[in-house]
């Protein structure tokens, strides 16, 4: 095998090195750590609307509201994790840090739920203990992943198509992860003890990071990359002083960087991004003039390297696939909330004796995500490969809007399942119980709990490759941050929707008494919202440009 061509223009590499770090043998042991995270994570999120309502007596929509905003400030913490990692300590020290942090949240998440702790203060401390558990998620969340996507060496061919399986199989540990802690917590919070339950997370969570430190010696560590935000100011403050330069009149042509020796380099090095035509008015940053080419050292400040300028292309370009992709955070997020309550006022029971815990059913989505991620890897595309000739089957934006279609359709199915209830409800003379059990099976809301998985494995699997590939090295814990922001901004809307809901409707379409309410009208509502949303993807998509460093992925 000779030297090919490595993703960034101009770079030689062999494939036939195999680095003595890194690879499989290191990422392995963290889809294991992100596996007991996500058990922990969601064996508090999978089933925290029950605990507020049924233990601590909050109305549905409060609940609603309080689930939505932890989940929103644990995932918008990630970006300051992922500021802090990528400008001042590393990935790898952050993730130790953020572990110890999420340990102590979940030990006072026990303690919150002890019979020591009287009534009054449960409230208090198990909302301190979720905010902590917030922080440490902020911090490893976008780290890990990126920490494990960074163990594959991208000189390599063979290793960044593996870094293309890798996001799969990630997403397919993070579900086996949510399904065993949905399936299995769960059940014992609601049917032996919540602190019994949040034991066994706060064990997971440890070993998890046990696993972790066990596989330190295969790991490849890269220290802080500096600020990325300040190499961003640059461009913009640079690109605003030279607004009124022309690049044919006043130009004395385009910055590659410094020279080792002093001065300004103006021919392309082989790490250099290919000059796109998007965002023109930011090139005007690497332009030099006369003022340039007299100075023996290049202002940062006023003339900005092509790669940089590059580099700000790409974050800007993210930003509105990033807001489209917010819907299908959105609709998930009625997953942890509302899909819940529903279930709780159906049948249950198998048997005489075994009710299904109402926020087990995620573990549907869970078995969607699991069957759905290792087909689409070892089957959909290879199968598509040949008739696209891309090594990823279909591009990263065609799968985000695979998902986003999806999305509406579970939208649209979950309101007539909820019509369905209510119309039982109403036959059977219920509607002024909220209590009560309506007579009709919770199987019902199996199809949007399933449309769910396959949302998921393409909208958010899809996000999240892109996110990542598409961010500048540098910048690449801010780009996992990103999509997992992405969740955490998702909830906020969705608790944004729901207040702007309950105003306008006058309490109608989301009281406390489900029966009486009108939700499937506000899933059509988000139906309707996903469609507007799926309109202007179509537009920004055909825009979109991919960074022209990643040829090798052929996207």
């Amino acid at each position: 095998m000779g030297s090919e061509t490595c993703p960034v223009k101009g770079n030689k590499c062999s494939s036939d090195h195999k680095p003595s770090k890194g690879g499989w043998s290191a990422a392995i042991f963290m889809i294991f750590v992100e596996m007991a995270e996500r058990f922990a994570f969601y064996g508090i999120a999978g089933n925290l609307i029950s605990y507020l309502t049924n233990v601590l007596e909050e109305t549905t929509s409060t609940a609603a509201k309080n689930v939505n905003t932890w989940i929103g400030v644990s995932f918008v913490c990630s970006l300051v994790g992922a500021f802090i990692a990528d400008s001042y300590f590393g990935r790898f020290n952050i993730i130790i840090v953020s572990s110890i942090i999420y340990l102590l949240g979940m030990v006072l998440l026990v303690v919150s739920a002890s019979p020591v702790i009287s009534v009054g203060s449960r409230k208090l401390v198990l909302f301190i203990a979720l905010y902590i558990v917030a922080m440490g998620e902020g911090g490893h969340k976008p780290c890990i992943q990126t920490f494990a996507a960074d163990q594959f060496d991208e000189s390599s061919p063979q290793e960044i198509m593996a870094k293309i399986s890798f996001f799969n199989w990630w997403y397919f540990g993070l579900a086996i992860g949510v399904l065993s802690s949905i399936c299995g917590i769960t059940y014992i919070q609601d049917n032996v003890g919540w602190d019994i339950g949040f034991s066994i997370l706060a064990a997971v969570m440890g070993v998890g990071f046990g696993i972790f430190l066990l596989g330190i010696r295969n790991y490849k560590k890269q220290g802080p990359l500096g600020s990325p935000f300040t190499s961003m100011a640059q461009v913009v403050v640079a690109a605003v002083r030279k607004w009124r330069v022309d690049e044919t009149r006043d130009g004395r042509g385009i910055c590659y960087g410094d020279k080792s020796n002093g001065g300004i380099l103006t021919e392309p090095q082989s790490m250099t991004f290919d000059h796109t035509k998007h965002f023109r008015f930011l090139d005007k940053a690497m332009i030099i003039d006369d003022i340039d080419a007299s100075s023996k050292t290049r202002n940062p400040w006023k003339l900005c390297s092509l790669n940089q300028v590059e580099e700000m292309k790409l974050v800007l370009g993210l930003m509105p696939i990033w807001l489209i992709s917010l819907y299908t955070s959105v609709v998930f997020a009625q997953m942890k909330t509302l899909y819940i309550k529903q279930g709780s006022t159906m049948v249950r029971s198998i048997g005489p004796h075994f009710n299904i815990p109402p926020g087990s059913l995620l573990g549907f989505t869970c078995i969607a995500i699991i069957t759905i991620v290792p087909t689409y890897d070892r089957l959909f595309v290879p199968l598509v490969r040949k008739f696209t000739g891309k090594p990823t089957g279909i591009t990263i934006l065609q799968r985000i809007g695979i998902g986003l279609i999806f999305a509406v359709i579970t939208m649209l199915v979950a309101a007539m399942v909820e019509a369905k209830r209510v119309k039982t409800a109403s036959d059977h003379n219920l509607l002024d119980d909220p209590k009560a059990i309506v007579p009709i099976r919770v199987w019902w809301l199996l199809p949007q709990y399933i449309l769910g998985g396959f949302f998921d494995a393409f909208g958010i699997v899809g996000l999240q490759h892109l996110c990542y590939d598409q961010m500048p090295v540098a910048m690449r814990s801010i780009g996992a941050a990103l999509y997992v922001s992405n969740v955490g901004a998702g909830n906020f809307i969705s608790s944004g929707i729901i207040s702007i809901v309950e105003t306008a409707s006058e309490g109608r379409w989301l009281g406390n008494n489900l029966n009486r309410s009108r939700l499937d009208y506000y899933y059509l509502l988000l139906a309707g919202l996903g469609v507007l949303n799926l309109g202007v993807f179509l537009v920004v998509s055909k825009r979109y440009v991919y960074q022209k460093a990643s040829e090798i992925y052929n996207l």
